[in-house]
């Protein structure tokens, strides 16, 4: 813990950056050996003069405060020393000399992951696909990786969690600071099926200049980058350009050419940039051979479930629900479409809370199964419009098992 208050002390030292603290690291070694560093020590560091005075500030305030907001919100510190720390992004050129992170622990240099990236402004039509791409992705076996913007973003994530896997965000802010604000039930449900992941401690506004770096490391996790709308400029272009630094692959969903956001995407494809992609299997074609675990080739889903997981719960038909169903508001799930539409865990809980709307300790409790479970299991249903969640954080089914 002494170490990790010497890494927090370096890498909240203004005007430095990812790139200065690893310069510092390169000349005295540790953070701790910064810390004691003297004005003499610091005056042949390629640093501005900003930077370098900033080093001769030794209060531990910033620090014991990140650690504080740290352990009261669950968040975990990587460092650049750390074993855990992926190889990827160690072979940057610029690596986040630290990460926080909520949620899961991942091994990416292990991960099959995939950054799905687009517009804000975007069509529906690709906000559907990103949406299905993720979805594909992640029931394969991929670890989809995005951002948090409305758009694209938010409905990749949205699939991935869809398909069954688990999801990372790379955020441009602190992990505790929800941007945009209507997306806090998305972060609450990738903290507890993925993980939440920034280079910016907690309480960081999600600042404009923050998005640039925060690309470098979306891209430097993973494989490669599936770009599905953009324009020949903006942020999901950064990302593209990034990770072409940076040797991942590059994918592009075509667009039809009287389609404004078909600029960037075709150019990609037109440049020789990117590889054209129409379904999930063109991207999973390239990594099966080094991933052959990871990678299994799930059976696709039939046409009427991925319907079903992909459409909103009031657009689903309801002309087959029995009345009886139909006067509780509640569609029934027919014994032999279960399986295929849910988990044994989503089964499991839909039937405890079938009668009652019960909170996660009395589900944990009646149906056996792990909190953790339980807890990814709820945002699977709810997702698919299975489970509706209460005052007072108690969960009611919104289907019927017959």
């Amino acid at each position: 813990m002494a170490e990790l208050k010497y890494w927090l002390w370096l890498t909240t030292r203004k005007g430095l950056g990812a790139v200065g603290a690893l310069t510092v690291l390169d000349h005295l070694v540790t953070p701790e050996r910064a810390y004691y560093g003297t004005e003499e020590d610091f005056a042949s560091l390629p640093l501005s003069a900003f930077a370098r005075r900033s080093l001769l500030d030794k209060s531990l305030d910033e620090p014991n405060r990140v650690l504080d907001d740290c352990d009261r919100l669950g968040m975990r510190v990587m460092t650049f020393q750390d074993a855990a720390y992926p190889q990827r992004l160690r072979l940057l050129a610029d690596p986040p000399a630290a990460l926080y992170i909520k949620g899961r622990s991942f091994l990416f240099d292990e991960e099959a992951a995939i950054a799905i990236v687009g517009m804000r402004r975007c069509t529906a039509q690709g906000q559907a696909r990103a949406e299905r791409f993720a979805m594909d992705l992640s029931r394969a076996g991929a670890l989809v990786v995005s951002g948090m913007a409305e758009g694209i973003d938010s409905r990749a994530v949205t699939g991935a969690l869809k398909g069954g896997g688990p999801v990372v965000s790379v955020l441009a802010g602190g992990a505790d600071r929800v941007f945009p604000r209507e997306n806090r039930r998305l972060y609450e449900d990738v903290a507890a099926a993925g993980a939440l992941i920034s280079e910016y401690p907690p309480g960081t506004a999600h600042k404009g200049d923050h998005f640039n770096p925060r690309n470098r490391i979306l891209s430097g996790l993973c494989l490669g980058v599936l770009a599905v709308e953009c324009e020949p400029q903006g942020g999901t272009m950064l990302t593209v350009n990034h990770a072409l630094e940076q040797g991942r692959e590059v994918y592009a969903v075509p667009i039809g050419l009287d389609e404004g956001s078909a600029r960037g995407t075709n150019a990609l494809i037109r440049d020789g940039k990117a590889k054209l992609v129409e379904r999930a299997d063109d991207i999973l074609e390239d990594f099966a051979g080094l991933f052959p675990t990871k990678l299994a080739g799930t059976a696709p889903l039939p046409l009427e479930v991925a319907r079903a997981r992909l459409s909103p719960p009031e657009d689903r038909a309801t002309k087959n629900i029995p009345q009886a169903a139909q006067a509780s508001g509640r569609e029934v799930v027919p014994r032999g479409q279960q399986k295929s539409r849910f988990t044994d865990d989503e089964l499991a809980i839909l039937a405890a809370s079938a009668q009652d709307a019960l909170v996660v300790d009395e589900l944990v409790e009646r149906t056996q199964i792990p909190a953790k479970r339980v807890l990814s299991a709820l945002t699977m249903l709810q997702l698919q419009g299975a489970i509706e969640e209460q005052p007072g954080r108690r969960f009611y089914a919104l289907v019927e098992l017959e």
